[in-house]
């Protein structure tokens, strides 16, 4: 069976420009990303992973390159037909604010509202079913700003769940997350992708729990951008080049990093 790629890039050189000069951060990237895999993008401090993401969901431009959704170059989507086949999940500090954690979650229905914002019965029924699949129903009515980061983050993914989108993009989703919350993010992002056809691409520094749960892996080092599953990446040697530290090498056996 063939699958069709929901996003790819072709000969993509990603960076910054200013009026005076511009900055390459990594050039020649191929990616294809499809539905009902989990994808983690993984690499060194200030490799390029945000500006990656940035870039793949049009914030900033591509210095050169393409990138394509459902076959149209992003570049030809408006910001409104854009938000109904991707939506994006950081780690930016929301503002303080009284509302509920059902109601911040309602804002994913923003894309397919009228423009008083009322919500419609389809609507709810997006809302419910994204707080139903992520199990926060003990907390919708709480206030957002009186939950745990570790249950703040389950809110983000059921508003890009109520989003309703083929693509979801997060950026370090597990960031500042003890082991148990991080693990109970990977193992809901998998679940979201496998069970309800989603393709979920995040950034994380968890490579051990990357390595075990994802279906795919993009690796960034200054050499290059690959993308394959995590057993192919193993057998490649791709881990033993990651970080530039005698003391930091990959186990092959056991699948994960370890100090000497």
């Amino acid at each position: 069976m063939i699958t069709k790629a929901i996003l790819k890039t072709e000969n993509l050189n990603i960076g910054y420009t200013s009026k005076k000069s511009k900055i390459d951060i990594a050039s020649n990237i191929n990616l294809e990303l499809e539905a009902g895999k989990l994808i983690t993008l993984i690499g060194g401090n200030g490799i390029g992973k945000s500006t990656l993401l940035k870039t793949i969901t049009s914030i900033i431009p591509a210095l050169s390159g393409e990138v394509y959704l459902s076959d149209n170059k992003i570049a030809t989507y408006t910001p409104e037909s854009l938000a109904q086949y991707l939506s994006i999940v950081t780690t930016e500090k929301l503002p303080a604010s009284n509302l509920t954690v059902s109601e911040l979650i309602a804002l994913g229905r923003h894309p397919y509202t009228n423009w008083i914002g009322n919500l419609t019965e389809n609507d709810l029924n997006h809302i419910q079913n994204a707080i139903n699949i992520t199990n926060i129903n003990h907390l919708q009515f709480k206030k957002y700003s009186e939950i745990s980061d570790g249950q703040l983050q389950k809110v983000m993914i059921a508003r890009a769940l109520a989003q309703d989108t083929p693509l979801i993009i997060l950026d370090e989703p597990t960031t500042h997350l003890d082991l148990f919350h991080k693990v109970a993010v990977f193992k809901l992002l998998k679940k979201l992708a496998n069970e309800n056809n989603k393709c979920i691409l995040f950034s994380t520094h968890d490579i051990d729990l990357a390595i075990q749960l994802s279906d795919e892996m993009i690796v960034m080092t200054e050499e290059f951008c690959i993308q394959d599953q995590p057993c192919n990446l193993i057998e490649k040697g791709v881990f033993d080049s990651l970080f530039k530290d005698e003391n930091i090498v990959f186990d092959k056996q056991y699948g994960k990093f370890i100090v000497k």
